[in-house]
């Protein structure tokens, strides 16, 4: 029996679909806000507060091995109820909240792992949704490009070592925005705004470079690109998308390939 512990995610649907496909039974633990994923056979709808709960229900299953997918959001720690179990592991839980996402990730974690679980990885059962290093599309980075992919490499290198951001747009070596607390989506906004206000969109050129952090536990917590986000970076005037190789999460591949292709744009992994 597999425990899944899944938050705001399309990967959720992804990993139920394939443990289905292998006969693989599994208990859903939704934390998600809107619960998605309650349409599934055991599920079971709870918040971080119900730490203790979603130990005990797993444990009841006799779930040995955890995947974690999607985001845990940091609790509003004077509304939200803890169990008995939660408010023994509150402490951590708090110190975690006040560093960043990967690190109440990484808290959460612990805490299964010292319950006796063993955490696998997001993409043990769907290993097609990462890319292996090379160029996916007709169009190849130019040498402008390859300047931008170097540039931001040694970018999020610099932000790794201070646990922000995943993601950078540079367009001629210059950098147009970081992603921060707020996402790549709210990173992409700022991009076009800028682009509009030069003029950018007249010429296809620049990058969106996206790396997971160095703190971030590759098991449960990797960067994900899908069809919105080259949608958007189509509209923006996006030259290419670069990922990093086996480490990041690639949905609706085939549909995000067709359209770069058909927009002239590239899609790597280095």
């Amino acid at each position: 029996m597999i425990g899944l512990v899944l938050g705001e995610t399309q990967l959720g649907n992804l990993i139920i679909k394939k443990l289905k496909l292998l006969k693989k039974k599994f208990v859903i633990i939704d934390i998600s806000k809107k619960k998605i994923f309650k349409k599934n056979k055991n599920f079971f709808p709870l918040s971080i507060g119900q730490l203790g709960k979603a130990i005990s229900i797993l444990k009841k299953h006799g779930c040995k091995k955890i995947i974690f997918a999607g985001k845990i959001t940091t609790p509003n720690f004077s509304k939200t109820k803890f169990d008995f179990k939660a408010i023994y592991y509150l402490p951590k839980i708090i110190k975690g909240a006040k560093k960043d996402d990967a690190s109440i990730i990484k808290t959460v974690i612990e805490i299964f792992k010292k319950e006796g679980f063993k955490i696998i990885s997001s993409t043990f059962f769907n290993p097609e949704l990462l890319l292996r290093r090379g160029n996916y599309t007709k169009m190849k980075p130019d040498f402008l490009s390859k300047k931008d992919m170097l540039k931001g490499k040694n970018i999020i290198t610099d932000l790794s070592r201070r646990g922000i951001g995943q993601g950078v747009v540079i367009r001629n070596s210059h950098v147009v925005t970081i992603e921060d607390s707020d996402g790549t989506d709210a990173m992409l906004k700022r991009a076009s705004i800028l682009f509009k206000r030069f003029s950018y969109r007249n010429k296809r050129q620049g990058i969106l470079l996206k790396f997971p952090k160095r703190n971030q536990d590759l098991r449960v917590d990797l960067p994900t690109v899908g069809i919105k986000t080259i949608k958007k970076c189509i509209k923006i005037g996006l030259k290419g998308i670069v990922v990093k190789a086996n480490q990041n999460i690639f949905l609706d591949r085939s549909k995000c390939i067709n359209l770069a292709n058909k927009n002239r744009m590239f899609i790597c992994a280095i």
